[in-house]
């Protein structure tokens, strides 16, 4: 909605009576600052002022003043709210230092700049994510890995509570004006995915942040938990966040299809590829950024583990998907849900202009063979992805490409936030060494 008189209509009518101003540090958490609607107007004029020396890469306690700006084409009514003594909207804002200054370290303006790195070259870059979560049984009150169902990949159960959160979660996203494409049980227990159509990447970030709040608050109302960890349960597939790219000029042309050449893939979309396999091993710092997403990317559940590229192999770092003209794009299958999705897009989007500029081609398709077997009988055939965040984190220092994407201040807030993560995870002591080793020793 974008009428600002309408959202006042809406607001009137609906007897809204707070507005949820959201916006997301650099790990990708939502964050919000809450005002009444009466303030609505002139938090649309005036911006909203905050204290951001608490948000994780955002501003030292000397320079703690910060400014929300509203963008009203993102106000949707919260509908889980309406049945409440307190009905509340939101609206996505950007974060600057002042009336006329985008703070640097906002991943939502760090997108925003990528893109129009790629609009000036001609490029228009339109994406959807495919985003998989579980839903377990609350404990007391507090999250548990206790499955709700156990059913499998499409398996249309008898209706449970999983399956009925799962629907309330879509039909929620419906009314706050998402278009579900798909909405189904996922290949693990109690493992689910909803997808939603496909928009420019400002757009798609910020749905994908809605939904986690969504997802995670309408859990809650049923007695559940949703987590989005990429691997909670070990021996079963974790969670995914498949991301289906396409670019486009500024006619709507996709430019990534072109019927002569092979599998229809033109040569920008090739050079695409290229770029992301460049610069993989710091993607995967931004695309994989927990300690626990390197035990979802391993040999034999399904999510990538070798750089490769192929037409319908679902091992492959990246599918190509068989589609026309309109839907030519390819499926960038390694990131998690962990990710921020502004950072993640910002990330591929410039390593994939780095690709076309310089004409980096990814290889020969590896069609018709099973990846993990093929490295299995040929050791070194293909590259690995980072097998820890540690690894990831030390190609992400080197990379200047993705560091520029990233921007200066979130570069390095990133990286001293991720390595204190990983320093933590290196000495704690694991149920895993109290099981194996305490007793033999």
């Amino acid at each position: 909605m974008t009428n600002i008189k309408e959202i006042y209509r809406e607001v009137h009518e609906k007897k809204i009576d707070l507005i949820w101003l959201q916006f997301t540090d650099m790990l990708g958490f939502p964050k919000l600052v809450e005002i009444s609607s009466k303030m609505l107007p002139k938090a649309i004029e005036d911006g909203v002022a905050f204290d951001g020396s608490s948000i994780e890469g955002f501003a030292r306690i000397e320079e703690s003043d910060m400014l929300l700006k509203l963008n009203p084409e993102t106000f949707s009514i919260l509908p889980w709210t309406m049945r409440n003594d307190i009905k509340i909207a939101k609206i996505v804002c950007d974060v600057y230092l002042d009336e006329d200054t985008p703070f640097d370290g906002d991943p939502r303006f760090r997108l925003k700049k990528v893109l129009k790195e790629g609009e000036e070259k001609g490029y228009f870059m339109q994406n959807g994510v495919e985003e998989e979560f579980f839903l377990f049984k609350l404990k007391d009150g507090s999250p548990s890995t206790e499955l709700v169902s156990m059913g499998s990949y499409f398996e249309m159960l008898p209706e449970d509570i999983g399956e009925k959160t799962r629907a309330l979660i879509a039909k929620n996203l419906e009314e706050m004006g998402f278009e579900i494409e798909a909405s189904h049980h996922e290949v693990s227990p109690s493992q689910h995915e909803i997808d939603f159509k496909y928009a420019d990447p400002i757009s798609t970030a910020d749905r994908i942040i809605t939904f986690k709040i969504a997802a995670k608050t309408i859990a809650l109302m049923n007695g559940l938990y949703a987590t989005f960890m990429p691997k909670p349960i070990y021996g079963v597939n974790g969670s995914g966040a498949h991301t289906n790219i396409s670019i486009i000029d500024k006619n709507g042309k996709n430019l990534f299809f072109d019927t002569s050449k092979e599998f229809g893939l033109s040569d920008i979309a090739r050079y695409f590829i290229g770029g992301i396999f460049k610069h993989i091993d710091a993607i995967t710092a931004i695309a994989n950024p927990t300690v626990n997403s390197y035990k979802r990317i391993v040999p034999g559940f399904e999510a990538p583990v070798y750089v490769s590229w192929a037409v319908k192999n679902r091992s492959a770092l990246i599918r190509v998907p068989q589609a026309d003209e309109k839907t030519k794009r390819i499926e960038f299958r390694s990131p998690d849900p962990t990710s921020n999705p502004y950072l993640l897009f910002a990330v591929v989007f410039k390593a994939g202009l780095d690709g076309i500029e310089n004409k980096i081609e990814p290889g020969d398709a590896a069609n018709d063979i099973n990846i993990f077997e093929e490295n299995l009988r040929y050791p070194g055939k293909f590259k690995t992805l980072p097998s820890t965040l540690k690894e990831a984190i030390e190609a992400l220092k080197k990379d200047e490409v993705i560091k520029d994407a990233l921007g200066k201040i979130i570069t390095e807030k990133y990286i001293e936030a991720k390595e204190r993560e990983w320093d933590e995870y290196r000495t704690s002591v694991t149920d895993w060494e109290i099981k194996n080793i305490l007793p033999q020793y």
